[in-house]
């Protein structure tokens, strides 16, 4: 086998920085000296280099070089077999599928969790057995625990499925200030944070489905001898499944390092039982608050029974929280860099209504917590105007949801913006699209112009966000005759701010889950383009040979429709179009004076190559392209795989192609 001479040249510089690493260099010269020290000074004949290597394989040096010199990538077995060569066009370092030694701070508490199978998962009790290759449905566990996430390796379903995975979970993660300190078990008990974990079913075609959703209470474990106790987790089902058994989980808890005292059962049981008692007290009474406000704002005017004002929601595990709980500032770090950006994220989370078993079009309620949502990355309209309000909460603007209809009564919730200078913004979670809203004053006389509403939405009944909640008690909740001035109480009945805070507040003692931290994509833009272009030209080729056409590509068209792809992803971004005169003036120099060129651009926010083209075929426009007849048919196709954190992505592509006009 021969390498190209860049291939080679980089397996060389891989083994010397191997051999540096390992100071192979240095070991050669102590066995050299030695091997003449001891072997060869009476005779004083020459070292021969098979002598030296006899010495080395010996003292087991070369064994050691060869055991460290290991060359894999982190590809399946599948890919490597089945997959299409990729083009030389982007190289990737990319690291050994190894467990990476974790830095463990001797002077913090680490609770350390073992998934140790799986049971009871009767759903699946008559699925077949995987054949060695065969591509099946998985199940992944996602974790999340004080600003920690952690995703498990996905298994294939099964009755008792095999989930053999281990979760270091640093205790003390955001207490920066004792750092010094080791945090004792009695410390440890005041640290109410559960470790919330979601199961996922992803099937054979990609699609993601929330299997259950568990808060584990891992404090128990400082109660236990050796500091080692071992739960089996009933999960339940989500939705109208909540109280269903999906199957049991056998967990290991141990806490890192030993605990010097352990406590005693009576403590850690009174502590949980405080706990509760605080909780459902506050609840208690932000419920009684909430009456008395709705009775209130009945009384205003006896049509306000028919507004949406939505003050609880169910979520997945059908507890009822307060809507504000469901809201909090939320960072994006470094991953989104504009709320606009954050905005384009959102939407490219995939949509999609909470199941509903049975007929009768009802909607099922299920506002999702934000690692289920996350995890699962689809979710209805309130999940993703959840997320983009905490979001731009996060980059400083006064956001708030709102709780309305679009056309023909349906329920929507969507997300405003009030500025500083008055300007009332309406962000749709789903598009990522802006509109200004101006009011219509009713009282205007017939012939003044009014602006004509630009947006989907009809009526609105309350605004909200992780402090403030406002029930619309202006005389009509129609969106264009609606006044943001959320300060005038005769416009907007306001919830107060302490009751809100005392079941809402992250620092108090709830029942709500605290948020995780968005993750970095592990999705390779360059590489996904690539296979999904691949796939496609072969379903091209495919069906046009079907239709007793050949195919002829052009690689050159292909790569100048580029430029449009990024413009068409720039624009939803930042609602800014640029580089359109430069696309458009390289198509005119790519077709010859006579031909005609013909483009088609879609969009989606999913990887299957070979849905998008079945979606692709149902456009007339795109067929027309894709089954082109003519003289000198050269066809064009160009995929761009835009990735955001949580590794969504928007998939942008381009079927193009040029053809000699025949009059």
């Amino acid at each position: 086998m021969s390498l190209p001479p860049e291939k080679a040249s980089e397996l060389k510089q891989l083994i010397q920085q191997q051999l540096l690493k390992m100071d192979v260099h240095g070991r050669i010269r102590e066995v050299l000296a030695e091997t003449i020290r001891e072997e060869l000074a009476p005779e004083h004949q020459q070292l021969s280099t098979e002598d030296l290597m006899k010495a080395l394989r010996q003292r087991g040096i070369i064994d050691d070089v060869m055991k460290e010199l290991k060359f894999v990538t982190d590809v399946d077995e599948k890919e490597r077999t089945s997959a299409p060569p990729k083009p030389s066009t982007h190289f990737i370092d990319r690291e050994p599928p190894i467990l990476k030694k974790a830095n463990i701070d001797p002077t913090r508490r680490y609770l350390y969790l073992q998934v140790l199978g799986g049971k009871a998962f009767l759903e699946h009790l008559q699925e077949p057995e995987p054949l060695p290759g065969q591509i099946c449905s998985t199940f992944t566990l996602c974790l999340h625990f004080r600003n920690q996430r952690f995703r498990s390796k996905p298994v294939p379903c099964a009755c008792e499925p095999d989930f053999h995975d281990g979760f270091l979970l640093e205790v003390h993660k955001d207490s920066l200030g004792d750092g010094s300190k080791m945090v004792d078990a009695t410390a440890m008990l005041s640290i109410s944070d559960p470790v919330h974990m979601v199961l996922i079913r992803t099937d054979t075609f990609g699609e993601t489905t929330l299997v259950a959703s568990y808060f584990l209470e891992w404090r128990s474990v400082l109660a236990a001898e050796n500091g080692v106790t071992n739960v089996a987790v009933e999960l339940l089902g989500v939705g109208t499944e909540s109280k269903v058994s999906v199957g049991v989980l056998n967990i290991r808890l141990e806490i890192y390092p030993q605990l010097n005292k352990v406590l005693s059962p009576e403590i850690t049981s009174t502590q949980f039982s405080l706990e509760r008692q605080k909780t459902a007290e506050k609840e208690r009474l932000f419920l009684v608050y909430a009456k008395q406000w709705w009775r209130e704002y009945l009384q205003i005017r006896p049509t306000h029974n028919v507004r949406l004002v939505k003050i609880f929601a169910q979520d997945e595990n059908g507890i009822n929280r307060p809507v504000c709980s469901y809201i909090r500032p939320l960072r994006a770090g470094r991953l989104l860099d504009t709320p606009r950006q954050a905005a384009r994220f959102v939407s490219v989370l995939g949509y999609e209504r909470a199941p509903v078993i049975g007929g009768g079009g009802g909607k099922q309620e299920q506002w999702c917590t934000l690692l289920a949502f996350l995890c699962r990355s689809k979710g209805d309209c309130e999940d993703h105007a959840n997320l983009l309000c905490s979001l731009l909460l996060g980059y400083g603007l006064e956001a708030f949801v709102c709780v309305g209809t679009k056309a023909k009564g349906v329920p929507h919730t969507w997300v405003v913006t009030c500025g500083t200078d008055g300007t009332i913004t309406f962000w749709e979670s789903l598009t990522g699209h802006r509109y200004i809203h101006h009011p219509i004053n009713p009282d205007d006389p017939p012939v003044a112009q009014q602006p004509k509403p630009l947006y989907p939405y009809r009526t609105i009944g309350c605004v909200f966000n992780h402090h403030k909640f406002f029930g619309n008690c202006q005389p009509s909740d129609a969106v264009e005759l609606c006044v943001f001035d959320l300060h005038d109480e005769s416009k907007w009945k306001p919830m107060s701010g302490e009751a809100i805070k005392s079941v809402c507040s992250p620092g108090t003692v709830s029942s709500v889950p605290p948020f995780p931290p968005l993750c970095a994509s592990t999705i390779d833009a360059a590489i996904t383009s690539n296979e999904i272009e691949l796939q496609l030209r072969i379903l091209v080729s495919e069906h046009r040979k079907d239709l007793n056409l050949s195919t002829v590509w052009d690689d050159q068209l292909s790569y100048l429709l580029s430029p449009a792809l990024a413009a068409y992803e720039l624009e939803r971004a930042t609602s800014i179009s640029a580089g359109n005169e430069e696309f458009q003036d390289a198509i005119r120099r790519a077709v010859p004076d006579g031909h005609t060129f013909k483009g088609f651009p879609i969009h989606f926010v999913y990887r299957n190559a070979r849905r998008a083209f079945a979606t692709c075929l149902r456009s007339p426009f795109c067929e027309e392209i894709i089954c082109c007849r003519g003289d000198q048919v050269r066809l064009a196709v160009r995929v761009r795989v835009f990735t955001y954190p949580e590794s969504a992505c928007a998939v942008w592509i381009m079927f193009a192609c040029k053809y000699r006009s025949v009059l």
